[in-house]
């Protein structure tokens, strides 16, 4: 069931119907969220939606979903649950994390043969956090693209989170990183970002304590793949699939805003 408090946040963010449309009346568009939602959690193929629970078809959920993503509904509702928490000192920028993680594959764009999976065709989830582990920006590659080639477009694709006076925030005070996000060309831009880079170095130890601050985000990915729609990717439309990931975060930063509350 989707909440009314979340409800509340969703609704003025979803496109209109037009007045005069052809066709039947549309199934009602919170209970296409619920039947996206049962997808998203249980990882079932669309055509098992059940049609008594009043969700409509798969495909209703399906194109209901692909219509909200162009319209930018779950990036924007992310933004608003990060401003919140925000607002409510529950986001650290003090330090931002960043890794990539691998779901399983069953084919589409932004796929490519995995380094440690028999060079299986499969995607891969760039993922930055901020020092408390919730989730800023996700980005969704091929398998086989090296995780410091994306350290840039992470940093750059956190979106302006407001909540607190002055103007929105988007850059956290330094950046936590493992070796393979070792580069001479990426601390100078963060420097120039004026964001201090704590990333290891190839070849020397690694720093101390970094893995016990790093360790946020690797709770952030298991929370992340709990939806099934998540640890396999099954949608061969990248934007489908970047749809679920947004709807995924901002599910974690609900619930992350409901404990501030209780």
């Amino acid at each position: 069931m989707v909440e009314d408090d979340l409800w509340a946040r969703i609704e003025p963010l979803l496109p209109l119907w037009p007045e005069r449309s052809p066709g039947p009346k549309p199934v009602d568009d919170r209970l296409c969220l619920q039947g996206i939602l049962s997808v998203l959690h249980q990882g079932i193929a669309w055509q098992l939606l059940p049609l008594e629970l009043g969700f409509g078809s798969g495909q209703t959920c399906w194109r209901r979903l692909d219509r909200w993503q162009k319209a930018g509904v779950f990036k924007q509702l992310h933004r608003i649950l990060l401003a919140e928490l925000n607002a409510a000192g529950e986001l650290d920028w003090s330090r931002a994390c960043m890794d990539g993680s691998r779901p399983r594959e069953k084919g589409g764009a932004a796929t490519g043969p995995s380094p440690v999976d028999r060079r299986k065709t499969g995607s891969k989830h760039h993922l930055i956090c901020d020092g408390k582990g919730t989730p800023l920006h996700v980005i969704t590659t091929a398998a086989n693209v090296n995780d410091i080639t994306q350290t840039l477009n992470l940093v750059d694709g956190i979106p302006p989170v407001a909540g607190r006076p002055g103007r929105p925030r988007r850059r956290p005070e330094s950046v936590l990183g493992d070796k393979t996000y070792d580069s001479k060309a990426a601390r100078r831009e963060l420097w120039h970002r004026r964001i201090q880079p704590v990333i290891s170095r190839t070849g020397a130890p690694n720093i101390k304590g970094l893995g016990k601050l790093r360790y946020v985000i690797e709770q952030t990915f298991a929370l992340l793949h709990q939806f099934k729609r998540l640890a396999v990717r099954w949608e061969r439309r990248l934007e489908i699939h970047d749809a679920f990931v947004s709807l995924g975060c901002s599910l974690i930063c609900w619930r992350r805003l409901k404990k501030t509350r209780s």
